[in-house]
């Protein structure tokens, strides 16, 4: 498997910058190895994580753990801040996905200002604030977890074709450079890849066939503009059983072939 560097540090990104690469960067189907916060002040648009898809507007915390699936709208109109934790973050933080809707206004205001103090302290050269930073980060866990068990009580529990299909998409992270298809998928599932297509098009408006080819395609994408290794050799480290099939794919999905989306971006 190609490996790549990943950020080690906690990081604040204003949410239009992370469309700042292209659409594909926030919209494709991808996982990144650190949690995430998404925390939404201005507009509104669509979010699938783990297969369910959602909308969110203004005053919406989204937490995102390591390795779960995501992608979601940024429309011109969309502020906010992203949070991304760090690979080796020692905060403590809800290890399901969350999507809160954040509707007391003092609950809104004690996110903004720990936001703002977090950044503070990490500009900051004064002695200690290094270590006010982690504080200040698992004051934000606790926030997480207290609005958590707020909302677990107006949110019904999953029928059982979320519950599949968040299975499906945890299988699909761990096996999209398998070379694995959908029924290999839906087998060790014990399900048909009818059935399983047609809970993934109830719960987030695309096929399980969709969301394998969109994960495969992003990290194509990403290993082509973030590293120098040949194509064919990126290709088979994601399972396509040879260059010309690998190169037939990302066209079907990206409109460029892959040497011409390297010189592209």
């Amino acid at each position: 498997m190609i490996a790549l560097t990943e950020p080690q540090q906690t990081r604040l990104v204003a949410i239009p910058r992370l469309a700042a690469g292209g659409r594909w960067r926030v919209e494709a189907m991808r996982s990144i190895a650190e949690p995430c916060l998404l925390w939404f002040t201005k507009g509104q648009g669509r979010i699938t994580i783990a297969g369910m898809t959602r909308g969110y507007t203004a005053h919406n915390a989204i937490l995102i753990p390591a390795g779960v699936m995501h992608g979601f709208e940024v429309g011109p109109q969309v502020f906010g801040t992203a949070v991304f934790f760090g690979k080796n973050s020692t905060v403590t933080l809800p290890t399901e996905p969350l999507h809160l809707r954040i509707r007391e206004v003092h609950a809104q205001q004690e996110l903004n200002v720990m936001l703002d103090m977090i950044q503070r302290e990490m500009d900051s050269d004064s002695p200690a604030h290094d270590r006010a930073t982690r504080h200040y980060l698992g004051l934000l866990g606790v926030w997480l977890e207290r609005q958590a068990v707020k909302a677990a009580a107006d949110q019904p529990r999953p029928d059982a074709g979320r519950r599949l299909v968040a299975r499906y998409t945890a299988l699909l992270e761990r096996e999209f450079r398998s070379g694995c298809g959908v029924a290999d998928l839906a087998s060790q599932l014990g399900v048909t890849p009818t059935h399983l297509t047609r809970c993934c098009k109830q719960t987030c408006g695309r096929s399980a066939h969709d969301l394998l080819a969109e994960r495969r395609i992003f990290e194509a994408r990403r290993l082509l503009t973030e590293t120098d290794h040949p194509v064919g050799e990126i290709g088979t480290s994601l399972g396509f059983a040879s260059p010309a099939y690998f190169t037939r794919a990302f066209q079907h999905l990206t409109g460029h072939s892959p040497s011409g989306f390297r010189r592209a971006h």
